[in-house]
């Protein structure tokens, strides 16, 4: 008799990563002979810096290939701590911090060890394509908030008021935005915060994985560093990732309330036991170096950014919303799709974009964002220079106009 396996019911329920399947895809195309230009990867196009790479062979080299704590090394918590006190002027203790493999898995084990079926998550769309289903697999479920690029993605305060009344217990903001780039200004946090403090079940996470990637006239701030008396219900999730090009090591870390952190350790002491001992001795080294180390990265994810807006812009019936970080912009495609029945929505323009113009990009329905799509410039601009011109002959097809 043919055994049937019954998958859970959470799993049933959970999206395959948008982005991770466009990349298969366009690697399925690439191998088979079909050149494709990939603006769907959010991952830095640079190699891990060598100081990084050295500090990783040398703990190799001196033995450090055991378990660490659940909650991480010291020295590598200590390097967090000097950290949050010199870049955002925030005091954590050693036992408020937790290194997790990955930010995505911090945020994960955060949402497990706080939610509870039938509480509701409060998330801003466009949000990063993880928080629904990471969410989901806790049992809770999402309130979405709009926003509008004739806004700048900015969040409707009353809205939120709305949403943050009982079921809802948690609250993520993203900034910069990965997908639109976007900055929440220190007077928007203020905002932001006043509503917060009307709301005292809610706990908050704020997603700073872009801190460092930002190139407007204002410094970073999270929520945290503007309103210190929201501290002791914050939860700050970063990581090593994108910053230093890092996104094969897998370090996220965490900091907030000693309750949720000694839980999410707990958690983690029976999921995953810890992080990569090697990577973590590689981030410390990441968090000691001087800014220097990124600088270039930086300027140059900036310059792209700078190439692409005008270039973007002149595509018909796109509006562009240029980014304050990160290294994406969001196309508001809307229009182009109204005036184009025969191409229909964001994904069907995703799979046409790479089929006949060898261009992977991230639908925006991914980000609860119809109508949209998300490019990635972490490549290099000869290739980005490449990728627009087959953008603008596809949209020159299809609004007959001559490429």
């Amino acid at each position: 008799m043919k055994s049937t396996i019954r998958l859970s019911h959470r799993l049933t329920e959970l999206t395959p990563s948008p982005t991770l399947a466009i990349a298969a895809k366009a690697a399925d195309m690439e191998s088979s002979g079909r050149p494709v230009i990939n603006l769907s990867a959010g991952e830095p196009d640079f190699d891990t810096p060598e100081l990084i790479r050295k500090a990783a062979l040398l703990a190799m080299e001196s033995g450090q290939t055991r378990y660490t704590p659940s909650q991480g090394t010291r020295p590598l918590r200590e390097a967090i701590r000097d950290k949050f006190e010199t870049d955002n002027q925030l005091h954590y203790p050693l036992d408020s911090i937790l290194i997790a493999p990955g930010a995505k898995y911090a945020l994960h084990a955060l949402a497990q060890c706080l939610l509870n079926p039938g509480d509701r998550v409060v998330i801003v769309a466009p949000y990063w394509v993880s928080y629904p289903d990471i969410i989901r697999l806790s049992g809770a479920e999402c309130t979405v908030l709009q926003t509008d690029a004739r806004d700048r993605y900015r969040l409707d305060l009353d809205a939120l008021d709305h949403a943050l009344h009982p079921p809802s217990r948690f609250f993520i903001l993203n900034s910069p935005s990965n997908p639109t780039g976007i900055q929440y200004r220190r007077a928007e946090l203020e905002s932001i915060g006043a509503i917060l403090r009307r709301h005292p079940q809610i706990v908050i996470a704020t997603d700073d994985l872009y801190e460092k990637i930002l190139w407007s006239n204002e410094p970073f701030s999270n929520l945290p560093m503007v309103c210190p008396d929201l501290q002791d219900r914050c939860v700050v999730i970063n990581g090593v990732s994108k910053t230093y090009a890092m996104t094969g090591w897998r370090i996220g870390y965490a900091a907030g309330p000693k309750v949720l952190i000694r839980a999410m350790a707990d958690f983690q002491s029976h999921t995953i036991a810890c992080a990569n001992t090697i990577a973590q001795a590689a981030a410390e080294a990441a968090l000691r170096s001087l800014p220097e180390l990124i600088t270039g990265m930086v300027t140059t994810y900036h310059n792209r950014h700078d190439y692409l807006v005008p270039e973007l812009s002149r595509l018909a019936g796109v509006t562009i919303t240029p980014a304050d970080g990160t290294f994406y912009l969001f196309a508001d495609c809307r229009t182009f799709l109204n005036d184009t029945p025969s191409i229909g929505n964001d994904v069907a323009l995703a799979s046409e974009l790479l089929e006949h113009a060898g261009v992977a990009i991230v639908p925006g329905s991914a980000f609860g964002a119809p109508g949209h799509i998300r490019l990635s410039y972490a490549i290099d601009l000869a290739t980005l220079k490449i990728a627009v011109e087959r953008l603008q002959h596809f949209w020159n097809r299809h609004t007959g106009l001559r490429s």
